[in-house]
């Protein structure tokens, strides 16, 4: 495993609740990263809860977070070290309930 492969692991395994994603929560850098994070909140997450990482301050995550999980979008949503998916699937699964089943969040 290389270097940004390890670093990633770590980060992954390290936080329950992990957003790849362009910029941070407070101050989203695109629109489906800003999305990611609204329905986190949605689903009763603080914002302080969420561990971000902004792959515009590194260019070795931003291209080795892509072969890490196999998906070629950002963002890229962790729970729990789980690959959950970017923020169309997020949205998915927070229209059916599940987002909020697996948060432990009362579906909306």
């Amino acid at each position: 495993m290389s270097d940004v492969q390890q670093r990633i692991d770590d980060l992954v395994k390290q936080n329950d609740i992990l957003l790849f994603m362009k910029g941070t929560a407070s101050f989203p850098q695109c629109g489906f990263s800003g999305r990611a994070v609204q329905i986190l909140k949605a689903c009763g997450i603080d914002a302080k809860a969420i561990k971000t990482v902004n792959i515009l301050e590194d260019d070795a995550i931003r291209t080795g977070i892509k072969e890490y999980s196999n998906w070629p979008t950002i963002p890229q949503f962790y729970l729990k070290g789980e690959f959950i998916g970017g923020s169309d699937i997020m949205m998915e699964m927070y229209e059916s309930g599940e987002l909020q089943t697996l948060l432990g969040a009362p579906a909306a």
